[in-house]
């Protein structure tokens, strides 16, 4: 299935002002959980879509190798709430005031990062600035070696679905080589890119495109 059929149509608020919060985590304003609630839904239903398209076989096999070299040697079996929600814990306070949401989904932890903080308008470098915060969250993912890693770029819908689908893979391409030369086992890490298909905000105005330009990282609990 091609990533453009994955692609979910979601409502969002008109007014970006009118729906935005203060996230105490993060110290930076934010849409609010009910306005964008869906959005985030959304781009986690389009990692589980696109997860189940791979090769079940190949998983299993991905998913044993990555047990077998995690700290652990096994699967995190019925702790699983447990082992997320410290997780969970450890990146809030890693990432409180770096403008870095973290997000919950039932098991799944999903970090979004805005692009206007993490890229150059157009460009798929990671901003120098940025890299002190990425270092926080290979901290943690280090320690809690026992979940896929799957990086997803997005852009607004400025310029051709083409060119927003080329950039958003080269945007998560360079957070997960990031991590990867940090020490992230590589078995570990899913790339994907999904263009403009997965706006959390309108397009129509500059707020709601600054928050569709990002790269979210969604945590997902191994099972064997």
């Amino acid at each position: 299935m091609k990533l453009s059929k994955l692609a979910i149509s979601i409502f969002t608020c008109l007014s970006i002002s009118a729906c935005a919060t203060f996230d105490p985590y993060t110290g930076e304003e934010k849409v609010s959980n009910t306005a964008k609630g869906a959005g985030i839904g959304a781009g986690i239903a389009a990692i589980v879509a696109y997860l189940d398209n791979k090769d079940e076989d190949d998983v299993r096999k991905r998913n044993r190798r990555i047990l077998k070299a995690a700290a652990g040697g096994g699967a995190i079996g019925g702790g699983i709430g447990y082992y997320m929600d410290t997780q969970e814990a450890k990146l809030r306070k890693q990432l409180r005031g770096s403008g870095v949401s973290v997000e919950r989904d039932g098991d799944n932890i999903n970090l979004i990062m805005p692009g206007n903080i993490t890229f150059d308008s157009g460009k798929s470098d990671i901003k120098s600035n940025f890299l002190s915060v990425l270092d926080s969250v290979v901290l943690v993912l280090n320690e809690f070696d026992q979940t896929l890693v799957v990086v997803a770029g997005h852009t607004d819908s400025s310029g051709s679905q083409q060119l927003n689908q080329a950039l958003s893979e080269r945007r998560a391409s360079s957070v997960s080589t990031y991590f990867a030369n940090a020490g992230v086992i590589t078995d570990r890490l899913e790339t994907v890119g999904f263009g403009e298909s997965n706006p959390i905000a309108t397009n129509e105005t500059a707020a709601g495109k600054e928050l569709n330009r990002r790269v979210e990282i969604t945590l997902m609990p191994i099972s064997e």
